[in-house]
């Protein structure tokens, strides 16, 4: 349990997707305009971390890697289906992403069309699967090791502070932005130069998480 909560507050502070990663810039510097349609992207992304990454680490466990389907039989235990991993992650990641979309479109129209075309675009934002190969990785570091993912309540804790690390990023950004709109920004700096900016020193003040002894 304590190793789950240290995972947990990890990829919230200390491997931030946004901030350590730069993953999921696009959709984040895109929808960061008002906090409203940020919480609800935040939300979104948590949730399809939140459903991916279990997901993918049972196929990683259970099918994929070398030795995986020794249930099967002794005839599977050298199977190595690991080059099989890029597909599978991504057709899990897309079907959760259209379920996502059905039931935002259902129940907060609103929001889906705020979100527009940065919804359906979840399926490929770098965050999604870069949080399924990062499990990948730490799946077969030594139990010992802080970022080592052993299993599925490490996982789960994982998928859940990178999602929600991602989501107080665009927050923060959007909260940021708002308040910039009724600043006096130079010229050459308003819209993405000032957004720029602010990502970056936003950033390095991330990197004060890094020497967390946790």
């Amino acid at each position: 349990m304590e190793h789950a909560l240290t995972l947990f507050v990890r990829s919230i502070f200390v491997d931030n997707m946004i901030f350590a990663f730069f993953l999921g810039m696009c959709s984040y510097l895109a929808v960061s305009k008002n906090v409203k349609t940020s919480i609800g992207l935040g939300i979104a992304v948590t949730f399809v971390l939140l459903i991916t990454l279990p997901v993918n680490y049972l196929l990683e466990t259970k099918v994929l890697s070398k030795g995986a389907l020794s249930w099967l039989g002794d005839g599977f235990a050298d199977l190595d289906l690991s080059y099989l991993s890029f597909i599978l992650f991504i057709a899990v990641i897309a079907a959760i992403v259209q379920l996502v979309e059905m039931v935002v479109e259902k129940f907060s129209p609103s929001l889906y069309a705020s979100l527009g075309i940065f919804l359906p675009l979840i399926a490929v934002n770098c965050a999604i699967m870069g949080g399924a190969l990062f499990m990948q990785q730490r799946v077969g570091l030594e139990p010992t090791d802080p970022k080592a993912l052993t299993n599925m309540l490490d996982v789960v804790a994982y998928a859940l502070g990178s999602g929600i690390g991602w989501a107080l990023a665009i927050v923060g950004l959007a909260s940021i932005r708002e308040r910039l709109e009724y600043s006096d920004v130079p010229a050459p700096l308003k819209g993405l130069g000032i957004t720029f900016i602010t990502v970056g020193l936003m950033a390095m003040a991330f990197l004060c998480f890094s020497g967390l002894e946790i």
